[in-house]
C-alpha cells in the first residue's frame, strides 16, 4: 500500500523531483563554470590587471627544441634582447634586458650565430650566448687556384648547412659589379681569396662571396698593392697560380711573365687559352691557340688576358710582387710526376726541354693530365 506525504505525493514522486532539481543545479554549475573559463581564457590579461596580478615576463628552465640566433656587428644589449624575444627564445625582451643591467662588468656580445632553445629563462639564454661551444658555423676550404665555378661547386656541397643554393650562388656571382671590383674586371674571377672560412647561418649568397672578396682586398692591401693596381696583380698572380706548378717555382714563373712583357713577347700560356675556351684540360689545340676572338688567348693576343683565370693564393700574389732575379723567357714541365720544371733563356734551350718532356710523355702516356 502506497504511503503519501503531507502534500499527498507518493515517495517515488518525491525522489524524481529531487533528482530533477539536482540535474538542474549541476547544469547551472557547468554552464557557469564554462562561462568563467571562457572569460578567463579570453580576458586573462585584463582580469589580472584588475586584480593586480602581474603576468610573468620570463620563462623558467633551459627550454626545449633548437633555434639558431644570430648577433650582428653593432648590436646593443637591447637589440639582442629584442632578437631573443622575436625568435621565441625568451618570453619577453624586458626579462633579458633587465638581467643585462645587473651585470658588472657589462656583458660583451660577439657577432655570430648561436644555437639556443625555445622558451628559455633569460639567465639560461645569456649563459648560452656567452658559451663559445654554442656558436655554430659552416667551415669551407677554398684551395688556391680554384675558379669561381669551382668555388660555387664547393659551396653547393654545404648548401644544406648554409641554406644557400647553387642557383643563388651563380646569380650572385653573375652580379660581379656589385662587389666593389675594379672597373676593368670582366667577372668575379680572381677576386675570391682562397682560404678556410667559417660561414655563419643566415648569410646570403652575395654576403658569402663578398666575404671572400673583402678578404682578397685585405690581403692585397697588406701586401702593399694599390687599389688601382689590383686587377693587373691578380691577373698575373692567377696566371702564375695555374701555370707555376709547385710554389717553389712561382718566383721564377712570375719573372718569366715580366721578362716576356718587357720584350713585347706574347705570354703564350695554354692555361689562358683553355680558360677562355671553357675547357678543363691544360692541353689546347692549334685552332684554339689561333683564335684571337678569345680575349684570354695569350698566343694570338699580346699582353695580359682581360682578367684572372683563377683565384690566386698568397704565394702567387707574393711572387708577382717579388719575382726572382733572372733572364728566363721560357719554362716547361719536364716531369709531370714530380713537377720538375726547366727554365730557359733561349728558344733553343726551350726546345731541348720540350724534347725532354716529349720523352717523358712517351714513357708515361697521358701523364700530364
Amino acid at each position: 500500500m502506497d504511503q503519501f506525504d503531507d502534500r499527498g505525493l507518493p515517495p517515488n514522486r518525491r525522489r524524481r523531483r529531487r533528482l530533477t532539481w539536482l540535474w538542474v543545479l549541476l547544469a547551472i554549475i557547468v554552464v557557469l563554470g564554462g562561462a568563467a573559463t571562457a572569460v578567463w581564457v579570453n580576458f586573462q590579461p585584463q582580469i589580472k590587471q584588475v586584480l593586480g596580478i602581474a603576468a610573468p615576463i620570463d620563462y623558467t628552465g633551459s627550454g626545449t627544441g633548437k633555434v639558431v640566433v644570430t648577433i650582428t656587428n653593432g648590436q646593443t644589449g637591447a637589440d639582442v634582447a629584442k632578437t631573443l624575444a622575436a625568435d621565441g627564445v625568451t618570453k619577453t625582451s624586458a626579462a633579458f634586458y633587465k638581467l643585462l643591467l645587473t651585470k658588472n662588468p657589462p656583458v660583451t656580445f660577439h657577432p655570430g650565430s648561436y644555437q639556443l632553445a625555445k622558451h628559455m629563462s633569460a639567465k639560461d639564454a645569456l649563459a648560452k650566448l656567452l658559451d663559445p661551444k654554442s656558436k655554430v658555423s659552416t667551415r669551407v676550404t677554398i684551395p688556391e687556384g680554384t675558379t669561381v665555378k669551382g668555388i660555387i661547386q664547393i659551396l653547393a656541397k654545404v648548401s644544406q648547412s648554409t641554406g644557400v643554393s647553387q642557383a643563388q650562388l651563380e646569380a650572385a656571382a653573375a652580379d660581379y659589379k656589385s662587389y666593389g671590383l675594379p672597373a676593368e674586371a670582366p667577372s668575379l674571377e680572381g677576386y675570391l681569396f682562397p682560404a678556410t672560412y667559417s660561414l655563419d647561418p643566415g648569410l646570403t649568397a652575395h654576403q658569402i662571396l663578398q666575404t671572400f672578396v673583402t678578404e682578397m682586398f685585405k690581403q692585397l692591401d697588406a701586401a702593399g698593392v694599390a687599389p688601382a693596381d689590383r686587377h693587373r696583380v691578380l691577373t698575373l698572380a692567377a696566371l702564375t697560380q695555374k701555370e707555376g706548378g709547385s710554389t717553389a717555382d712561382f718566383l721564377k714563373v712570375a719573372r718569366v711573365w715580366d721578362n716576356r712583357l718587357a720584350q713585347g713577347m706574347h705570354l703564350q700560356s695554354d692555361a689562358t687559352v683553355s680558360y677562355g675556351a671553357g675547357s678543363t684540360s691544360i692541353n689546347t689545340t692549334a685552332a684554339q691557340r689561333a683564335d684571337a676572338s678569345n680575349p684570354y688567348n695569350t698566343y694570338a693576343n699580346p699582353g695580359l688576358p682581360i682578367g684572372p683565370i683563377s683565384n690566386p693564393g698568397a704565394a702567387a700574389i707574393n711572387a708577382t710582387l717579388h719575382p726572382a732575379d733572372g733572364s728566363w723567357l721560357y719554362f716547361v714541365v719536364v716531369n709531370c710526376s714530380t713537377g720538375q720544371t726547366a727554365f730557359s733563356d733561349t728558344f733553343a734551350q726551350q726546345q731541348a726541354a720540350t724534347a725532354q718532356l716529349a720523352a717523358w710523355l712517351k714513357a708515361n702516356p697521358g701523364g700530364c693530365n
